[in-house]
């Protein structure tokens, strides 16, 4: 299944480059909190929908650009979370922080995720207990890994911003901080290069259950500032408290 969901994630990936690189309109529009959306996080979303209907008609799929209402998700056990092209500004902003994110959730866990850049076509994923990283056609297992001074790894796009991060990293103590986009802040943790991703802002359920499955499975805790693991049960809101992804 994992291997599938790679796949599914590459394509969804060949679709988001079409648009990247001009062979495709943008389409920029905003919805309504003012996030924006293109062309590229709907031929995406395109692509893993009809991938995973395939793969698992019986699961239903949760989807940043098709989110299901309260009434239909309330009694799901297990689900696929998705958001098809996370970092969107950063693909607006060409920086190729960019990410296609498939988690499976059980019983409000994610037991299976896949994280996606397809800039640099890096693959992280998770299953099993088990975190991997493919790059340059090599596979490897990955696991947290301490390092003094700390590296703290922040959001590019919002951290500027961020009155409660600036505090918490004024008392943290020694540490390095560097900035990135998309989920690819849990993978860093996830690989040994960060040791800490500290969250204030908002975001939703589809921004964080691939790259918290991946994290998970190399050694991470993932948990809100009560120390509470981040929980995916359906819920009306898709809202997810602060959080930190930590070694600690």
């Amino acid at each position: 299944m994992l291997d599938n969901i790679c796949q599914l994630a590459r394509d969804a990936g060949v679709a988001i480059m079409q648009v990247y690189n001009g062979q495709a309109p943008l389409d920029v529009a905003h919805k309504s909190d003012d996030s924006p959306v293109t062309a590229a996080d709907i031929a995406a979303h395109q692509v893993i929908i009809a991938g995973l209907q395939a793969l698992t008609p019986e699961l239903p799929v949760l989807s940043e650009e098709d989110p299901a209402s309260w009434e239909v998700r309330q009694h799901w056990q297990r689900y696929w979370l998705v958001d098809p092209l996370d970092g969107t500004k950063e693909f607006i902003k060409r920086n190729g922080e960019f990410t296609v994110n498939i988690a499976l959730i059980e019983g409000g866990k994610p037991v299976l995720g896949v994280v996606y850049a397809p800039v640099t076509d890096v693959m992280y994923s998770a299953a099993g207990g088990s975190a991997w990283k493919e790059a340059n056609g090599e596979k490897t297992r990955i696991r947290v890994r301490e390092a003094h001074p700390p590296l703290v790894v922040i959001s590019r796009s919002h951290a500027d911003k961020d009155l409660e991060l600036k505090e918490y990293l004024s008392q943290l103590g020694e540490h390095q901080t560097t900035a990135i986009g998309s989920s690819l802040k849990f993978c860093l943790v996830a690989e040994g290069e960060a040791q800490l991703y500290p969250r204030f802002g908002p975001t939703n359920i589809w921004d964080t259950g691939a790259g918290h499955a991946v994290a998970l499975a190399a050694g991470a805790h993932v948990t809100d500032w009560q120390g509470n693991t981040l929980d995916y049960t359906p819920r009306e809101s898709f809202l997810n408290p602060g959080f930190r992804v930590s070694i600690f």
